[in-house]
């Protein structure tokens, strides 16, 4: 689709606007923002837009979009599948070798287990290998409960969060600032980054990572700005 707009700006509900009317999800419904930073930032990216609309260049975009339509329209639905990668936490799967690997491991994700365990009352069991191990039931329903908890726009940057480091506890501990984009992401690919050292990269995952990161760094963007 073509620019045909000339004018873009945001009226008293946070909506924002092209040459006056507004702009609508893919559901139909206004594209209003909860925040002035974000409604800021949205409107941002539709006055950068060129010749023709690039969905790709508009990140912020897509996910208040997300959050405004298939969030809003089942919210419930949602935040299970978010906490759905609790009974798979990567943080709870360890290697059992190396040291320096394992102490790595330790060293980034013990303490954020421990305040996990702290902030929601809740244990995790923790194996060595890839086999699946068990979460308790109550430990589940908690960090459901947890999830469930966050309104539509967390939830939508929650989630490339969650689903790109693969753990729903470095999702909760960002969202709640008890870590930053920087130290969630360092942790999430402590493995990654552990193969790259022994083995090196080449230049296809490099680029695969790349756009995982810049994904993530969008994710976590959206969330400082609400």
């Amino acid at each position: 689709m073509k620019r045909f707009w000339t004018d873009v700006a945001i009226d008293a509900d946070r909506v924002v606007t092209l040459d006056g009317k507004p702009v609508r999800t893919p559901g139909r419904r206004p594209l209003a923002l909860p925040t002035d930073a974000l409604a800021q930032a949205v409107a941002e990216e539709w006055r950068s837009v060129g010749e023709t609309i690039d969905p790709r260049t508009m990140p912020l975009t897509g996910l208040a979009n997300a959050a405004t339509d298939p969030i809003a329209n089942d919210p419930a639905q949602f935040a299970a599948r978010l906490a759905a990668y609790g009974e798979s936490d990567l943080l709870c799967y360890r290697a059992d070798g190396p040291p320096p690997l394992v102490e790595r491991q330790a060293a980034s994700w013990d303490p954020l287990l421990d305040w996990a365990r702290a902030r929601y009352d809740v244990t995790f069991a923790v194996t060595t290998g890839v086999m699946h191990v068990a979460q308790a039931p109550a430990t589940i329903a908690r960090l459901h409960e947890a999830v469930a908890a966050h309104d539509d726009f967390h939830l939508a940057g929650l989630s490339p969060v969650v689903t790109l480091t693969g753990s729903l506890v470095i999702g909760l501990a960002l969202v709640e600032g008890e870590i930053d984009g920087d130290t969630a992401w360092a942790a999430a690919g402590i493995d990654e980054d552990w193969s790259i050292e022994m083995w090196g990269e080449d230049w296809q995952a490099a680029q695969l990572r790349e756009l995982k990161r810049q994904e993530f760094a969008r994710g976590v963007a959206f969330l400082g700005m609400l």
